[in-house]
Order: structure tokens, then sequence, then C-alpha cells
């Protein structure tokens, strides 16, 4: 591998130097700098007060705006004692996986006073993404938005007033990581969040949240871009607002058919752009509500509140702002579109109706033949309590989660590192199974009675530059059935197919869609079903594979993709930069 990039130096070196002979006129692309300051902040939110991680004291944290094709460089300052790093969601961080994020994926964590520069391009991404801390449960407050402004007009023709970023998080009146490691410690579920929010703000129907309430204001007649990012821990979202249709033009920064619908379903990890359209006639207070709650699969306990906000018409007769005194007033039965939080139905429609733009600029590049298919289920698990210690999970068992029955351990060093320099130890090994070691009734089983014993490990799956790959992500029913959001580090993917009960590979596969399926870097795997995906494996490097509800993610929900390096330098990992932490 180390000469693969001795080469790949003396070449580019090369094409520098003939670009700069026929193109002595032509620019550069612009580099883009930030400073992220990782701090506690004192932050009140339900009448509780409590130190928050942010990021330059920021609560959501600052937005990223960028250009497509922009150079990016963040120097991440690490101001407190405990670990830190930064995922970029989305950024495919094109042989850059220095950058990605990880801990112990990509790289070791920065540890307190220390500093790290995340360096990485932005060429062929725009629309809406977002970023978050990757350590432990860190990204509970350190989230922002990652806007990339196309370098071409959109692709749809409404003329836009104001572009709106609409974040939704969760907040724990506890420390957020105290309650992974009481979770982790006694092997039970984690215990709930107190609010949802919206831009940080919980909104009126929560304690003490009147003045906490996030307010749009508009102009009767013109038309909004939102930008909504789901950047929740543990939850997947319903969202809507009173009288109002959205349209739907962009998923994950990648732009969609346009459709037209009264409410979305938004999970952890994903992001959505829809067009809002000012035309409805207000009432006295000009005020309508948007709200998000809980799309509900689970028989776990989950946290069933709403976060509320309004857009508001500025009108000559708007009356002017007074404070959010009536929670009461604000009900949920205005807001008749939002679904209820157990409308799977909802949920299947809204998903079908995703589809690539698939225009002659923006192709869809869905591989119609594929080199290898994996299947792999993705179940909760029970796991017997070791001798004389006290289990909370049910039965007295652990809860744990696995992939293929492979429990993925992040070893305290970093897979990407060892992996460029070859080292070769007892760490991780190359062999996660390409299909379920045991062939069942996947959603069939009782949630109850079966249960299989993850194994624990770091098993990659291997795979050569350039794989057209097909993975299969197979639910099951063991504890509960249930929706499963999965992130793809380093790669968008096209999913062609999903459904319900167990995947056929006989018949399912006739009806793919390959013609515009939808592109995303992370897919909801239906509950009590499954979800195909197709994508060229074109980016070399240790990717990370995972469920975006952080408490499954803890459990061993993942697993990893190592991309070989291609023929070519220009198909080769970078070196590591010069200021990467180590373990």
């Amino acid at each position: 591998m180390e000469g693969c990039h001795h080469q790949s130096s003396r070449l580019l070196m090369m094409g520098i130097l003939f670009l700069a002979v026929i193109f002595p006129s032509s620019s550069s692309p612009t580099t883009r700098r930030f400073q992220f300051n990782v701090q506690w902040k004192k932050v009140t939110r339900l009448c509780h007060t409590k130190p928050l991680l942010t990021v330059n004291g920021k609560y959501p944290g600052p937005t990223i705006a960028v250009h497509e094709g922009d150079n990016v460089e963040v120097k991440v300052t690490n101001l407190i004692a405990t670990n830190t790093t930064i995922h970029w969601h989305g950024i495919r961080q094109l042989r850059t996986g220095w950058a990605d994020g990880p801990a112990y994926v990509t790289q070791c964590p920065i540890r307190g006073g220390q500093s790290y520069t995340y360096k990485f391009s932005v060429v062929d991404h725009r629309g809406t993404l977002l970023w978050h801390a990757h350590y432990s449960w860190q990204r509970v407050s350190v989230y922002g938005a990652f806007i990339i402004y196309p370098r071409m007009p959109y692709p749809f023709k409404a003329p836009i007033q104001d572009e709106v970023p609409i974040i939704f998080g969760e907040w724990w009146n506890d420390d957020a990581e105290e309650v992974e490691r009481e979770m982790m410690r006694t092997g039970d579920g984690p215990k709930i969040s107190e609010a949802y929010t919206i831009n940080g703000m919980p909104g009126p129907l929560y304690p003490c949240s009147n003045k906490d309430t996030f307010i749009q204001n508009v102009v009767p007649g013109k038309t909004y871009l939102l930008r909504i990012i789901n950047a929740a821990l543990n939850a997947e979202l319903f969202f809507a607002i009173a009288n109002h249709t959205l349209t739907v033009v962009e998923i994950d920064g990648l732009y969609t058919k346009p459709f037209t619908t009264t409410a979305i379903m938004i999970a952890p990890g994903q992001t959505t752009n829809v067009l809002l359209t000012a035309d409805q006639v207000p009432d006295s207070s000009a005020m309508f509500p948007m709200a998000a709650n809980n799309y509900v699969t689970s028989i776990f306990p989950f946290d069933n509140s709403t976060t509320m906000g309004f857009l508001r018409y500025k009108t000559i007769t708007t009356p002017r702002a007074k404070p959010l005194n009536r929670p009461a007033v604000y009900s949920l039965s205005s807001l008749y579109n939002l679904p209820q939080m157990k409308d799977t139905a909802f949920a299947t429609g809204f998903s079908s109706k995703l589809r690539s733009l698939a225009s002659a600029q923006y192709p869809c590049n869905v591989p119609k033949t594929i080199d290898k298919r994996i299947v792999t289920t993705i179940s909760l698990n029970l796991q017997d309590c070791p001798a004389n210690q006290t289990c909370k999970g049910y039965k007295g068992k652990r809860f744990f989660a696995s992939m293929n029955n492979q429990s993925f351990i992040r070893p305290f060093k970093s897979i990407l590192e060892r992996h460029y320099k070859n080292l070769t130890n007892h760490l991780f090994s190359s062999d996660f199974p390409e299909k379920p070691p045991t062939t069942f009734d996947y959603t069939g089983v009782n949630p109850f009675t079966s249960n299989m014993n993850t194994q624990f490990g770091t098993k990659l799956l291997v795979v050569p530059y350039g794989s057209s790959l097909e993975i299969v992500m197979q639910g099951t029913s063991f504890l509960s059935v249930e929706n499963h959001p999965i992130h793809f580090h380093g790669h968008n993917f096209f999913i062609v197919g999903r459904g319900f009960g167990n995947f056929d590979v006989n018949k399912d596969p006739q009806n793919y869609n390959l013609v515009d399926p939808p592109e995303r870097n992370t897919v909801a795997v239906p509950t009590g079903g499954w979800a195909a995906i197709r994508f060229k494996a074109d980016n070399p490097g240790v990717w990370f594979i995972h469920c975006h509800l952080e408490e499954h993610t803890s459990w061993g929900l993942a697993m990893g993709l190592v991309v070989q390096n291609g023929p070519n330098p220009s198909q080769c990992l970078l070196p590591p930069p010069a200021d990467l932490p180590s373990c």
C-alpha cells in the first residue's frame, strides 16, 4: 500500500505541473476554514440547568455553509477532559477516510487539550447534510447543519424567499453519556429522553418551555426551502405543519422527483428538503403550529412527547409578538395531518414515493448488475448474564444487537490506520459472514421465546475496489420488530427494494427498481421487513456501517466495510495527515 501512495504522489505532482503549463490562469478550488471548540456550557431547558457539551458554546452547533467543489478545513480543538471526534455525515470522504470521524474506526479520538484539523473536499456534493460528534453519546448536543450550495441552479422552478434549517434533537435532563454508561453497566435499555427539540427548543407543550419555542416568520404567498435534519439520538420522527402541504425535493443531499405530502417521516441521520408555500389564511394569532413526534415501531419504552414550533405569517395586521403563556391553547388537535405514532402505513407510503431525479444532469447510476450479494440480519439480542453479575434486561439478561449475529466491538486502536500500515494483529479480522449463520423464519419467530446469543468481535467485510455490491438488510423479530435506520459511511447507495416479511432471493429481485430508486446514505429498514441496496464500492478505506439509533450502535448493531485500493494511483487511499491523533 505504501508503494501505491508513493506512485500516487509522483503522478499527482506531474499532473499538477502539466495543468499549470496548459492552464496557467485556471482558478483553484476555494478552501473554507472553520474553528470548532468543543466545550461545556450551562444550558437551561425544562426548568433544568446543566453543563451541556457544545461546539463554540452553541446549541445546536454552528452551521457549516460551503459551495459545491470547495475544499473544507475544520480545526477541532478539544477543550474538555474526555475524548471527542466529529463526523461529517453524508460527506463521502473520497480517499480522505482520515477525516470521516468515527472513533476507533477511522481515527483515534482527539484527546483533551489537543486539536485535529479535518480536511476534505465536497466535490459532487450539494444540498443538506449534517455534522455531529461520533464518540459515545456526545452527538446528543454536538451537532449542526452542513449546507452545500450547488454550482448549478436548483432543479425546481419555485422562487425561494428564504432557506430555513430545521434540526430535530433530543433533550435529557441527565448527562446523556451517563445514561449510556448506566445502560451498558446494567444491560437494560436506556432512560428515555425528556423532550424532543426543534433547533434546540422544546416548545410550549413541555414544562417551562413557552419561551423556548421555535417561531419562523413567513410572508404570505412566498415559498420557503425547509432544510429538515433529524439529529435525534434514538427517535425516528413524523413532522407536519398545520394546514400546509410540503413538496419533497431532496433527501440526504440528493435531488428527488418532487411530490407533495401532508407530513414526512425522517429517521436519525436523514435529511429532507421540502418546499413550503405560505398560502393559507391565518386566524387572529397569525400562527400555524408545526410539530414532530416519534414514529414508534418498538415495544421498548419511548419518549411519547411532541415538540412544537410555529409558522407566523407577517401581515399588516400581525399582532406584536406575545409570550406563549397558554400552552393548553396549542393542542395537537389543529395538527390533523401529523400521523399517529404507530402509523407504519404512512411511513411506508411516504418512503415508496421517494425517487431519484434521474435526469440528464443528475443521472441515477444504480448498478444494473452486481458482483456480490450480502445478506445480513439486523437483530436485537438477549445475552445471558455473566456469572456473579446482576443484569436488568428482559428476564434478567443483557440487551445487545448484531448484524449476522456479530456484535461489533470497536477496538481502542484506529482500524483505518492499522489497515493502511498493513499491521496484522488480533484486534480485527476480515471474515464478516456474508449470509446469516442460521436460516430461520427471521420475522416470524416469537419475539420473547426465540433468541440467539450474539458473537462479539471486530469482523470486517473486505471487497475489491470497484465492486458492485448488493446488501440486503433483513430485520428479525427477536425482542421487537422495529424500524432500523442504517447509515453507511463513505458511500451513497440506491434503495432498489423494500418489503415486509422475509427476503426471497428468487422472487424479490424481480421487483427491484433499477430505473430511479432513491439514493441515500441512511436507509430506514422497515419494521418486520427488509431493504436491499446497491452501490459501487469505489472509495478506498475502512467505513463504518451502523444503526443510527445510538442505543443500538452501543449494543453492537454495526459492521466495518474495507474497500481495497484500486490499481490506479487515483484509486488509492491518501496518506494520513501529520496531525492525526494517536491512541
